[in-house]
């Protein structure tokens, strides 16, 4: 990664960060800009160069990325549901699991809190689709359909839609239950409830 671009990701990452901890802190609405460019040592200027919006100091995902590369290194044979499910298992383990404690790593503990504000603000949960149709076309673009295929592109849509649903399901029921279940073990258990044991490799 070019240094610059490096830095760029460093900046978001330490907005962001500071932004979650204070819409935590204080609430959402009671938090403006100028408390989180403040609180990061930027400029408000800054703060909207990199989120347009409010809402995106929430929602910006950094790691439909990570997921899509795994899909696109999974095996094409297998089932669709599969290749997706197992990125999203394993995507996860990598960020929440610590193999020391078994506790969260600060990265699940900052996804934890970000996903506390989505579920619990209202101008966050209906913006949260945004975030859902933008990471099912990371997964359909990873699986390597497009128009030109219109059958497998439909298909691919449908797995990655369902599968979304699925880990939804799970991100809410951890979160209700303050992070203390395992994330991936909880999205596993979503998936072969939807699509049976198998979609996770058991």
């Amino acid at each position: 990664m070019a240094l610059r671009e490096q830095r760029r990701l460093e900046t978001q990452r330490a907005i962001q960060t500071h932004a979650v901890r204070l819409f935590a802190e204080r609430g959402y609405d009671a938090t403006t800009v100028a408390d989180v460019a403040d609180a990061a040592g930027v400029s408000a200027m800054t703060v909207y160069r990199h989120f347009p919006t409010k809402e995106d100091l929430v929602l910006a995902d950094q790691h439909a990325a990570d997921i899509a590369e795994r899909i696109a290194a999974s095996p094409p044979e297998l089932p669709l549901v599969r290749r997706i499910g197992g990125a999203l298992i394993d995507g996860t383990a990598a960020l929440t699991r610590d193999g020391r404690d078994k506790g969260l790593t600060p990265t699940g503990q900052f996804l934890l809190a970000r996903l506390k504000l989505m579920i619990s603000t209202p101008a966050l949960r209906a913006k949260h689709l945004d975030n859902n149709y933008v990471l099912q076309q990371a997964i359909v673009g990873a699986l390597g359909y497009d128009a030109s295929e219109p059958d497998k592109l439909f298909q691919a849509e449908a797995a990655a839609s369902a599968c979304l649903a699925a880990l939804h399901t799970a991100l809410v029921r951890w979160a209700e239950e303050d992070g203390r279940p395992d994330l991936p073990g909880l999205i596993g258990m979503a998936l072969a409830a939807a699509f049976g044991e198998t979609v996770t490799g058991a």
